[in-house]
C-alpha cells in the first residue's frame, strides 16, 4: 500500500511541477507577490471552518458534561493534519482521534462512536455541497453536457453512502467482526477474546445510540455544511487578495469541484496534482488565468502547511512521550 501510495504521490508531484511549467514560473510568483500576507489571513480563515466541525461533533457526545470545545478543536486539529499531510487514504486520522480521545480518558465506545457518526455526517454534508456546487456549475458554463455529466458521476456516489448508513444500522462493527472471522478465522477470534472482548456488540450499541438522537444528528449534519459553505468563503478570499475576485456562488463552484476530485483521488496523498489540476481546469472554465488559479492552488497548500505541519509535530510529540512514558523502567522500592 505505501509503494502504491508513493508511486500517485510522484506522479502527482510530476503533474503539479508540469502545471507550474505550463503556467509559467515567474507569472505564478507574480501572482504570489499580489497575495502577500493575503496568503496567511487566508490560510487562518481555515481555523473558523475547523470550529463549525468542532460545533457539530461536540452535539454528538453523550451526558450531561459536554467534551470541551478547545480539546476537540485539539483533536480535531491532529485528525486533519494527519488525513490532509500523511498517505493514510484520509482515513488514518481517525483512528488518531479515537487514540487521542482513549488517552485522554474518554470511554473507548463514545470516542469510536462518535467519531464514525461525525465521519458519516461530513460525508453526507460534503455530498449535498457538491451537489449544489456542481449543479450551479452545470448551469454556470456554457458546456452543460460537461457539467450534466459530473453531475451524474457524483449521483453515482449514492450507492456507497447509503450502504454506508445501512451497515451502521445491521451493526458496523458486527459487520467487520464476521468478514475478518471469515478472513483470519482462529487468529481474529484470539484477537476478539484477548484485546476486545465484548467490545464489538458494545461499539455498536454506542453507534446506534448516538443515531437515536436524531436531532443531534441533523444539527452535527447542518454545522458540517456550514463548514464547507465557509470552505467557498476561503476560495473567495484567495481570490480577492490575487485581484481576481469572483462571485459566492462561483467559489462554491470552485469548493465543490475541487472537494469531489480529491474525494476521488482518495489514494492519492494530500490529492497533489490533481488539486492542482482541478484549480487550473475549472478555474478557467470560470474564466481565472492559468496562473491565478495555480496560485490559488498554491495557497490552499500553504494552508496545509502552515496549519496542518505543526499538528503532525504535536501528535508526533505526543506519541513520542507515551511510547516514553510506557517503556520508562518503574522504580521498585526497597
Amino acid at each position: 500500500m505505501l509503494r502504491w501510495a508513493a508511486f500517485f504521490g510522484l506522479l502527482g508531484l510530476f503533474v503539479a511541477t508540469g502545471l507550474i511549467v505550463w503556467s509559467g514560473y515567474d507569472a505564478l510568483v507574480a501572482a504570489l507577490q499580489t497575495a502577500g500576507w493575503g496568503i496567511l489571513w487566508t490560510s487562518l480563515f481555515h481555523l473558523v471552518s475547523m470550529l463549525a466541525c468542532v460545533i457539530g461533533w461536540r452535539a454528538l457526545m453523550p451526558g450531561r458534561k459536554r467534551i470541551s470545545i478547545p480539546f476537540l478543536y485539539y483533536v480535531l486539529w491532529l485528525r486533519a493534519a494527519v488525513n490532509n499531510l500523511m498517505p493514510v487514504a484520509r482515513i488514518g486520522g481517525e483512528i488518531v482521534a479515537v487514540r487521542v480521545m482513549v488517552k485522554h480518558r474518554f470511554r473507548r465506545s463514545i470516542a469510536v462512536a462518535s467519531t464514525v457518526v461525525e465521519l458519516t455526517s461530513s460525508v453526507i454534508a460534503v455530498f449535498i455541497f457538491d451537489i449544489l456546487g456542481i449543479g450551479l456549475f452545470a448551469l454556470h458554463v456554457t458546456n452543460h453536457d460537461l457539467g450534466l455529466k459530473l453531475l451524474a458521476g457524483l449521483l453515482i456516489s449514492v450507492p456507497p453512502i447509503a450502504a454506508m448508513v445501512y451497515v451502521q444500522k445491521l451493526g458496523f462493527f458486527g459487520v467487520l467482526d464476521k468478514i475478518f472471522t471469515v478472513m483470519l478465522r482462529d487468529t481474529w477470534k484470539d484477537i476478539v477474546n484477548n484485546r476486545f472482548a465484548g467490545s464489538v456488540a458494545m461499539l455498536d450499541r454506542a453507534v446506534h445510540s448516538l443515531y437515536r438522537r436524531y436531532g443531534n444528528v441533523v444539527f452535527c449534519t447542518v454545522w458540517q455544511f456550514i463548514a464547507w459553505a465557509l470552505g467557498a468563503v476561503e476560495i473567495g478570499l484567495g481570490l480577492h487578495y490575487l485581484g481576481h475576485p469572483l462571485d459566492w456562488t462561483e467559489c462554491v463552484m470552485v469548493e465543490a469541484l475541487i472537494q469531489a476530485s480529491a474525494s476521488i483521488a482518495f489514494a492519492v496523498p494530500g490529492a497533489i496534482g490533481v488539486q492542482e489540476a482541478g484549480f487550473v481546469f475549472f478555474g478557467g472554465m470560470l474564466g481565472l488565468p492559468r496562473e491565478t488559479a495555480l496560485a490559488l492552488a498554491v495557497i490552499r497548500r500553504c494552508r496545509d502547511l502552515i496549519i496542518y505541519v505543526p499538528g503532525l509535530l504535536v501528535w508526533q510529540a505526543q506519541e513520542g512521550r507515551w511510547l516514553f512514558s510506557r517503556s520508562a523502567p518503574q522504580q521498585i522500592d526497597g
